[in-house]
């Protein structure tokens, strides 16, 4: 989003007004222990919510997007490849990095400040009437959450845009999503692992089963994974509900050359995608891929396989526009390079398979002496799992804490859960700012800095190294 005139101060005003009326709400996001249950997160009550604002969904073609890690990264893949279709494409994705509107984008570009402030002005009336229909029903329960509200917003906003399609990124899980409340033409599930597992349980098989909660009788999923039980699960799922299954590894494959010596120069690697069992569809090769690393390579897989099964359906989606918009999916903070000598680094990978990734990414693309790492993280996640893989790949980490969320560990947490795994002690920052001073400072010019764990860190770095990274949300 490009930079834009200061807003006025009746306008700055309302924006403000409109973001603290959200900010008010249940929000997961920010909590230390986020319960997980029907109590929580009704369906029933998105559903109400969207049929007091019209329906807007039903107005929408609509691509619906889980998984572990990779939903983000595909939902903008094929919102890119609609867009140089031809198609008007919206995409809701979350969270944040900067500002709310980036949440809401169509054709890559974020809702404004005014629209932000249109939709909240005609969707907070519903919301404080649920309010009180609620209060008087159960003194303990609440109107809609935080993310249900944006969620709508964004329905509203795609429709009210005239948006041939829109993109959905799941929040937490699937099943109990607020975006599951809509009916898509095509399901996805990227990717399994290991993150949320006091939500969604300690086990693949029930992260999958809360993930492939999001499958529809007869609507198709493209599915990206791999692993043997939680794919059986997906079947299973798939099985009983009539949805044809599109799946990787039987009826898409992929290939990935990644780019090398990154710290000297602009490149991108290219991913191979096959279709050994699809009657008329040629693989297509050589698709160039900005995004780094084999598990982008993976969602790139993903992404063109829900592409080709929106092409059975009639869509028109010419192997160019694949090109193109894998060529302009970009998205912040994903093993996003902010410097050369010494390499910079920015990605948000927040549990363990990510960082694992991330890991891979440096290697094969980056040719430096040392690999300095910058670390904060949320309580909930598995960071003394983040930890083992980082303190195994860098040469120093140094650790610290993100001021914008209270969920972050204390550093001193992370420096004592580093000492019993490694014998070593880290260094430890408490602000974030000191702490990217002292790892520049550590850095030489043949060195690489990553910074890591969390997309409240991503954010709060990328202001630092680049002020003009971080927009002003206006008119615009």
């Amino acid at each position: 989003m490009a930079d834009s005139p200061i807003q006025p101060p009746t306008q700055r005003r309302r924006r403000d007004e409109a973001v603290a009326f959200l900010t008010d709400r249940i929000d997961y996001e920010r909590m230390l222990h986020v319960p997980y249950g029907e109590r929580q997160f009704k369906l029933q009550r998105m559903r109400r919510l969207l049929e007091r604002l019209g329906s807007p969904d039903r107005e929408l073609a609509i691509v619906h997007v889980a998984g572990t890690k990779g939903k983000g990264s595909t939902a903008v893949m094929i919102g890119a490849v609609l867009s140089a279709a031809g198609y008007r494409t919206g995409w809701f994705t979350s969270p944040h990095l900067d500002h709310l509107e980036e949440r809401i984008a169509v054709e890559g570009r974020p809702c404004s400040a005014a629209e932000l402030v249109e939709l909240v002005d005609r969707i907070a009336p519903v919301v404080e009437e649920m309010d009180r229909e609620a209060a008087s029903n159960d003194p303990d329960d609440s109107g809609p959450t935080y993310f249900e509200i944006t969620t709508a917003m964004a329905l509203l906003h795609f429709a009210r845009r005239g948006t041939d399609a829109a993109v959905l990124e799941v929040g937490l899980g699937g099943r109990l999503d607020s975006t599951n409340a809509c009916r898509p033409r095509v399901s996805v599930i990227t990717s399994i692992s290991y993150d949320h597992t006091a939500q969604l349980g300690d086990t693949l098989e029930l992260i999958a089963a809360e993930k492939a909660g999001i499958v529809k009788p007869g609507v198709p999923l493209v599915s990206g994974v791999v692993e043997p039980g939680p794919r059986d699960v997906i079947r299973d799922v798939c099985r009983r509900l009539g949805s044809p299954l599109i799946e990787r590894g039987t009826d898409f494959t992929f290939e990935y050359t990644p780019p090398r010596h990154l710290e000297c120069a602009d490149s991108w690697g290219t991913v191979d995608v096959r279709f050994p069992n699809t009657a008329g569809q040629s693989d297509l090769e050589g698709l160039p891929l900005p995004l780094l690393g084999a598990h982008q390579a993976a969602n790139a897989a993903v992404a063109t396989a829900t592409l080709v099964q929106l092409r059975r359906d009639g869509w028109t989606i010419p192997d160019e526009a694949v090109r193109e918009g894998l060529l302009a999916a970009k998205l912040p903070a994903r093993a996003e390079v902010l410097g050369r000598r010494p390499a910079i680094i920015v990605d948000a990978a927040h549990n363990v398979a990510s960082i694992d990734a991330l890991a891979t990414v440096l290697a094969e693309s980056f040719s430096v002496q040392r690999r300095l790492a910058l670390f904060a993280t949320s309580q909930e996640k598995d960071f003394r799992g983040m930890l083992r893989r980082l303190t195994e790949s860098f040469d120093e980490v140094v650790l610290t804490r993100y001021a914008s969320n209270p969920r972050a560990v204390p550093p001193e947490e992370l420096q004592s859960v580093a000492l019993e795994l490694t014998g070593r002690r880290y260094p430890v920052c408490d602000d974030v700012e000191e702490a990217w001073r002292r790892i520049q400072s550590e850095a030489n010019a043949e060195d690489l800095i990553c910074v890591t764990g969390s997309f409240f860190l991503a954010a709060e770095i990328r202001r630092l190294i680049s002020p003009s990274a971080a927009t002003d949300v206006t008119n615009a």
